[in-house]
């Protein structure tokens, strides 16, 4: 094992890779069931870099110190501690080892070290077992010596890390941190990395940058990294939610007045646009801006000057501008609802954030972040999800996206307690708890009555011609074909709602709304020429 850990270090391997192989090797040279390397943010907060044998729901969590006793004791001693099976300290774990049962297994045998770099506490590696015995003198003794190589590993991955971003930041300190340093934004997925990725290259630039997404996906977030990792960083990022501006006055606002201005103004006041003087102005759901505000915003931003209202005096900017929407601009300036000189400034370069459904297993992460939050919020020994909640989480299609996850888990925690689990147990979310709509899989009988149907969603062989008493309303015919054009893209789309709404030519927000105005259930279900789906 030592040889495989050595070979690593001289190895030139991606992030996290290094840290990963470890977790893997001393997984198997142990013969246990789970390894967990957790770094330690500034937080006092601890959270997975790198594991094997946990569920992958563990990677989104996030365990504050003090509220973790067998953590917080590894952390307090050199050497590795262990735990008697019959330790009254509750296991951060309990629950969680990925024993593919889906039952609430309790861990019996636990091993951890700190780990340590440039002499301050790194975080710790964790082995855990189902067994009692696994970690005799002998392995404890084995341990303490792998140590310094762990140790090692985190110094290699941190300096990689950091003589990376020194080289895309033109050897200036600011923005650098340590590998696996904790994130307000999770996941793995590709989609979500390569998006990470792209936002890194584009955050020193001042270019405007536009962010587009639906409802709940988090912009917020992703502007704050974008800010976090620009030249501006040390500098204020001020938000202003353009959705929540009066009309009367949203000039003020953004462009401060001068006493007198308006009925009101008995003193001068800034605006956002001088409170963000040198750094980030962020403009969310600048969609809702008002047509009359708009023109003053794009000679903003055209001139780099602004007015007080009140004024003619004008005060130089040196902002950068991030917007957000999650409306499509470039029909909406067709649609004469958006000056198009104003989308062509603010979108120098859009940046799409993919919606949950698109994710993949990172719904398992994210639900793993809320899970640990409720825990703590609702003092739980332990709340884990069930297989078929796991297999629920991933059947649905989000339509409101990270914001609707930790508001249904929120809720299904609250129900358990409601239902009168108890707080000293390790809990288990079952799937109807989640209370969610799923689409199931399409069937072959599901397809054929698919393909009986007409071009228009009408049966292919046409009926009896019809007296005018038997005529429906126009609204009728119109809701009906709606319902029947779902209906059909559903099934080609096995069930998914975004390839469902692709093919419709829909954005996938407004299919989900139009289902919702129609009446109809997010399900499948089999129906004959002359039924309508429910």
């Amino acid at each position: 094992m030592e040889t495989e850990l050595l070979n690593d270090l001289a190895t030139d391997l991606p992030d996290g890779v290094r840290l990963q192989r470890a977790t893997t090797t001393i997984r198997a040279a142990f013969s246990c069931d789970a390894v967990g390397l957790l770094m330690l943010d500034d937080n006092n907060t601890l959270h997975l870099v790198a594991a094997s044998g946990l569920a992958h729901e563990a990677l989104g969590r996030r365990f504050v110190v003090g509220q973790h006793p067998r953590f917080a004791t590894i952390l307090s001693q050199r050497d590795p501690t262990w735990f008697d099976p019959g330790s009254v300290l509750p296991d951060p774990y309990d629950g969680l080892l990925d024993d593919r049962k889906g039952s609430p297994l309790p861990v019996h045998d636990c091993l951890g070290l700190a780990l340590y770099h440039q002499d301050r506490p790194w975080g710790i590696m964790t082995l855990d077992a189902l067994t009692t015995g696994t970690f005799d003198e002998a392995a404890r003794h084995r341990l303490r010596r792998l140590g310094l190589i762990l140790q090692a590993a985190v110094r290699v991955s941190n300096l990689e890390r950091e003589t990376r971003q020194l080289r895309q930041l033109g050897s200036s300190q600011q923005g650098i941190e340590r590998i696996g340093e904790a994130s307000e934004i999770l996941g793995h997925s590709e989609a979500i990395q390569s998006l990470l990725h792209e936002l890194d290259l584009v955050a020193d630039s001042d270019l405007p940058i536009l962010l587009l997404g639906e409802t709940g996906v988090g912009k917020e977030l992703f502007a704050r990294r974008l800010h976090r990792h620009s030249r501006r960083s040390q500098q204020t990022m001020i938000q202003v939610n353009c959705a929540a501006l009066p009309e009367s006055l949203a000039e003020s606002e953004l462009f401060g007045h001068v006493k007198g201005a308006f009925s009101g103004a008995t003193s001068d006041r800034p605006g956002r646009f001088e409170a963000a003087q040198g750094g980030t102005l962020f403009l969310d759901e600048v969609g809702e801006l008002p047509l009359s505000l708009q023109a003053k915003l794009l000679r903003v931003l055209q001139n780099g000057e602004i007015q007080r209202l009140g004024t003619d005096q004008t005060i130089k900017t040196d902002v950068r501008i991030i917007a957000a929407t999650n409306r499509d601009l470039k029909a909406n300036t067709q649609a004469g609802l958006f000056r198009a000189d104003l989308y062509h400034r603010l979108s120098v370069y859009p940046i799409p954030i993919p919606p949950l459904r698109e994710r993949g297993r990172d719904v398992q992460i994210l639900a793993g972040h809320f899970l640990e939050f409720n825990r703590a919020r609702l003092g739980l020994r332990g709340v884990r999800l069930s297989y078929a909640a796991e297999q629920a989480l991933q059947q649905y299609p989000w339509p409101g996206n990270v914001r609707e996850l930790e508001h249904v888990i929120s809720r299904a925690a609250l129900k358990m307690l409601s239902r009168g689990a108890s707080r000293d147990q390790v809990l288990t979310i079952e799937a109807e708890l989640l209370d969610l709509d799923i689409v199931p899989a399409i069937g072959e009988n599901q397809r054929e009555s698919a393909a009986s149907l007409g071009a228009g969603g009408l049966p292919a062989a046409a009926g009896q011609p019809l007296g005018l008493a038997d005529i429906p309303l126009l609204r009728t015919t119109v809701d009906t074909c709606q319902q029947q054009a779902i209906h059909q893209a559903l099934i080609a789309a096995d069930g998914n709602w975004a390839q469902a709404a692709k093919a419709l030519g829909l954005d996938a927000s407004n299919l989900h709304k139009l289902a919702k105005r129609l009446g109809m259930k997010k399900r499948i279900e089999t129906f004959s020429p002359g039924a309508h789906p429910t």
